[in-house]
């Protein structure tokens, strides 16, 4: 018996397949805290879930994960789990008498005394990395930016402002503090707290929330010790600056368009939302685009045409995911939420005018042979009509290259490592395939053209071509192109 007889006569899971390439992100949450809700999440679209650390207690979030991996299980399906760390969030102070009206042309004091409520003329605010960084003529927002404060003088210990854009003040309002690269670990004491027991219950991915440089990833990466993906999230202009070393660094990058709309003019938003694509695009990282996509469906059971719209230009662009927020971890309808998103990055897929974009989009290649292996892979994919793309990988690197290229062909990521597996979820257009390490070329071709044709993706004489690395189990040494006919 040959060993493609042998390995037919085993038995396999059949996997769930999506009509879409880019993948979806849904954060859990108290409207979605449920076994019934999160099958039905994940039955909707749901590829990757988002944690959030920023809110719920550590045994809340350990179910959500034990029935994340209940419903992975009996779906046969791998499903990517992000644990979204709270970072550090700048915050003010209580107030003696609640809430406060700040009026243009008001002083505004802000200090370091955490010990005495605010009031109408002063606020504390505990940080006093802010005081470090501060200049005259700083903008500092609080409540996302509905109220503009301006440094016109300043100490070690406080800072006298002037009102510029007033309105209503409460307990804890965030502050932001723009165009400021300020003097602290994007972990926070909670953060590494958190971030220990992610790892210990085996998440997949670990976002880290204000990055400002480069030297913010290699700390939380010295920690993570490759147990994990590291995503950072673009929130913060200074993040832009450095955004090539960023995602140089990064295992992927989040879109996080809430904070960055706050601390740059929002008409700069889409261009710099564009820009993070085509960079990671370049780099072969994976990207999502994040925050008020369907932002209506909080409340409403359809977005509105603009969010929409807003959707597919993310999927135009190239983004590997979507995420939704609120939409499914608070709102009304976090399964319709999914189910809409699924439905505009299907509809939009199927547009002539977005294979047209993602081809015109390609990015130059570096003379390397893992960059050669993908322009030949997407070539021959294109010119025999391949029925499937297969990259057969041990760390992902080969499923991350072919994603790169975006071939029209799906792209099989067939993996021996189950955390790799769970981390290609989040790839465009990558179905994760577990399989056993395998011994030679001969053996890896078998196997992808029996997981092919198991998955539903290639019938009996039809192609499909295989990228590897060899020797195999090297990471990064994507070297080999091998076509195959399905027998």
């Amino acid at each position: 018996m040959s060993f493609a007889q042998i390995l037919f006569s085993q038995p396999t899971m059949t996997y769930m397949h999506r009509n879409r390439n880019a993948k979806i992100v849904a954060t859990l949450g108290p409207a979605s805290a449920d076994r019934a809700t999160i099958q039905a999440l994940f039955e909707a679209g749901a590829d990757v879930f988002r944690l959030n650390f920023s809110h719920g207690t550590h045994d809340d979030h350990k179910m959500r994960l034990a029935t994340i991996r209940e419903i992975e299980r009996d779906a046969g399906r791998q499903i990517g789990v992000l644990l979204d760390l709270q970072g550090p969030k700048l915050r003010l102070g209580t107030f003696a008498k609640g809430p406060i009206t700040l009026k243009e042309g008001d002083r505004f004091c802000l200090d370091l005394n955490r010990d005495v409520p605010g009031d109408q003329s002063r606020a504390p605010m505990p940080h006093p990395e802010i005081f470090n960084a501060l200049e005259i003529g700083t903008d500092l927002l609080v409540d996302d930016g509905r109220v503009r404060l301006r440094v016109e003088r300043f100490g070690a210990d406080f800072a006298e402002t002037k009102v510029i854009a007033g309105g209503t003040v409460s307990d804890r309002k965030g502050v932001n503090v723009p165009g400021v690269v300020l003097p602290m670990s994007a972990l926070t004491e909670k953060d590494r707290a958190d971030l220990d027991y992610g790892l210990t219950l085996g998440i997949d991915w670990v976002a880290l929330s204000f990055v400002q440089r480069p030297e913010d990833i290699v700390e939380v990466k010295a920690i993570v010790k490759g147990r994990a993906g590291v995503v950072a999230k673009l929130e913060k202009p200074a993040a832009i600056l450095s955004l090539d070393a960023i995602v140089a660094e990064s295992d992927a990058i989040m879109v996080a368009r809430g904070d960055l709309g706050v601390e740059m003019p929002p008409e700069q938003v889409p261009a710099i939302q564009k820009r993070i694509v085509r960079v990671c695009r370049k780099a072969g990282k994976p990207v999502i685009v994040a925050t008020q996509m369907l932002e209506s469906m909080v409340t409403a059971p359809v977005p509105t045409r603009a969010e929409a719209s807003d959707v597919a230009t993310a999927i135009y662009d190239g983004a590997d995911a979507v995420m939704l927020s609120a939409e499914s971890a608070s709102g009304k309808y976090p399964v319709e939420a999914v189910s809409m998103m699924d439905s505009i990055i299907a509809q939009t897929e199927l547009d002539p005018y977005y294979r047209e974009s993602i081809n015109a989009s390609q990015t130059s290649h570096h003379p390397v042979p893992s960059d050669a292996i993908g322009v030949a892979v997407r070539g021959v994919a294109d010119l025999l009509k391949v029925s499937a793309v297969v990259a057969y990988t041990s760390s992902g690197f080969s499923a991350l290259r072919m994603a790169r290229e975006r071939p029209q062909a799906p792209i099989i990521g067939m993996t021996p490592r189950l955390a790799v597996a769970r981390q290609l979820a989040l790839a465009w257009g990558v179905y994760p395939v577990l399989c056993h390490d395998v011994l030679d070329v001969l053996e890896m071709s078998d196997w992808a053209c029996l997981t092919a044709k198991k998955e539903g993706l290639a019938k009996t004489g039809e192609t499909i071509v295989i990228s590897a690395g060899v020797p195999f189990g090297t990471s990064g040494t994507t070297n080999l192109l091998r076509i195959a006919q399905i027998t």
